[in-house]
Parts: structure tokens; C-alpha cells; sequence
């Protein structure tokens, strides 16, 4: 049996999708063949992800999703089904960062990380889990993939980020806890845990000598390419990752092995 990463005929939908990873994710099932619905607080921030799905030949519907509002998630989980016509991937993807000293840090500050990262990440995959484990029970084909994007913070630690520490911690024992309840249903629930990633906004940083001397701690001596998240993805989102669910994928340059 060969090994396909294709999404023809498969709908998903992608939060956090109106700039960097949550973008890039949408895109990349796009051109798998998928039909994407991206979601992100405002749906007018999607506008250039939605333009570059379909002027690459793909086929997407922007939807307004606050990940923090039970309201709106039920509402944007309905219509992304309604305008698929189903769901059958979910990238939970939506999620925010602070860097405070612990001891400095605000009740709402840690509340507003972790709402975010982990309760909006089990807010949706439980609208969209409903609707998959539903599909199935009544006739249709049932089950899915649920992909959560954690962090390799979420397996180690480093000053100043307790709040989105403990939030991807969070997500990853939330996916092998969502991946033995739901796998009788035939949903999968992966993570995947990205490094450090070399993007626009953290360019500067990563220019200084503070950001050289963190590249250096990475065993492959150089930041991740956000195309290099691809085929991880691809493998928890496809057929071609049938048998796995708990699993937790880093795609790190090795950082997650590197010597303290």
C-alpha cells in the first residue's frame, strides 16, 4: 500500500490562520487538496490568507473565531461545517505568547495565555470533535484528524515564559488524553511540537547576539524554515499517519536532545 499525503475530497479547518504557522498550515492543506476554512478573531485579517489559498488554485472560507468565547466557537465550528459541508481535519493552531518574570507576572496576564493556548485549544476540538464522532454515528463517514500545535516549551522549559510553558505542557497531555477517549470514534489527536522557527517577526532577534548565541544550543546550528513543518503536518493530517494518535512530533533541529 503506498503512502499518500493527499487531502483530495477532505475538508479543514485551521484557528489562528490570519498570519505566521496558522497561515502557512492552511496553505499547505490547500495545495494537499483540501478545503480550508481559516478562522481567526477577525475575519478581515484573513483576507491575505484566503487571497493566496485561492491564487494558488485552492479553495478557502474565512470565518471569525474567538478561541476564548464559547459563543463564538460554536458558531464558527457551524459554519465552517455548514460551508464544507463537514469537517473532517482540525490544526488547532490559535495562540499567544508573554515574556514576564514569573514572580512579576499578572493574574490576568496568566489567565489570558493560558485561555488561549490550552482551554481554546480543547474548546474547539471538542465542538469539532462532537461533529466528527456525530457524522459517523448518524450514517455519514465519521472520524477525523486533530492536529494540535504545541511547542517544544511544552516538553522543556526556558526564563520568562511560564505561562505559554505550562499552556503547551497543557496541550500535549491534552492530545494523549483527547487520543484515548476519541479513538473509538476513529479520531485521531496528534501534536506537533515546533522549534525555533525563523520568521519576520523574530528576525531582529535572532540578529543579535543573544539570538546567535541560542542558534549555537541547537544541534543542526541553524533556525527551522516553516516548510520544514510540512511533512510533519502532512503525515498527522493524512491517511498516511492512519496509525498514529498520541503521538507528539517535534520538529526542533534536534534542541529538544541538545546538552544542558
Amino acid at each position: 500500500m503506498s503512502v499518500s499525503f493527499d487531502l483530495t475530497g477532505r475538508t479543514a479547518l485551521v484557528t489562528g490562520a490570519s498570519s505566521g504557522l496558522g497561515r502557512h498550515f492552511a496553505g499547505v492543506l490547500a495545495r494537499a487538496g483540501a478545503r480550508v476554512a481559516i478562522a481567526a478573531r477577525r475575519a478581515e485579517a484573513l483576507a491575505d490568507t484566503r487571497a493566496a489559498i485561492e491564487a494558488a488554485g485552492g479553495s478557502a472560507v474565512a470565518i471569525a473565531m474567538d478561541v476564548t468565547d464559547p459563543a463564538s466557537v460554536r458558531r464558527a465550528v457551524g459554519e465552517a461545517s455548514d460551508a464544507l459541508g463537514g469537517i473532517d481535519i482540525l490544526v488547532n493552531n490559535a495562540g499567544i505568547t508573554t515574556s514576564r518574570p514569573f514572580l512579576d507576572m499578572e493574574e490576568e496576564e496568566w489567565d489570558r495565555v493560558l485561555d488561549t493556548n490550552l482551554t481554546g485549544c480543547a474548546r474547539v476540538a471538542r465542538e469539532v470533535g462532537r461533529r466528527m464522532r456525530d457524522k459517523g454515528q448518524n450514517g455519514g463517514k465519521g472520524g477525523g484528524a486533530i492536529v494540535n500545535i504545541a511547542s517544544i516549551l511544552g516538553l522543556r522549559v526556558a526564563g520568562q515564559l511560564s505561562s505559554y510553558i505550562a499552556s503547551k505542557a497543557g496541550v500535549v497531555h491534552l492530545t494523549k488524553a483527547m487520543a484515548l477517549e476519541l479513538a473509538r470514534h476513529d479520531i485521531r489527536v496528534n501534536a506537533l511540537c515546533p522549534g525555533y522557527l525563523e520568521t519576520e517577526m523574530n528576525a531582529d532577534f535572532f540578529a543579535s547576539p543573544a539570538g546567535q548565541t541560542l542558534i549555537k544550543r541547537i544541534p543542526q546550528r541553524r533556525l527551522g524554515r516553516l516548510d520544514e513543518l510540512d511533512g510533519p503536518l502532512l503525515l498527522l493530517a493524512s491517511d498516511a499517519g492512519s496509525y498514529m494518535t498520541g503521538s507528539v512530533i517535534a520538529a526542533d533541529g534536534g534542541h529538544l536532545v541538545s546538552s544542558l
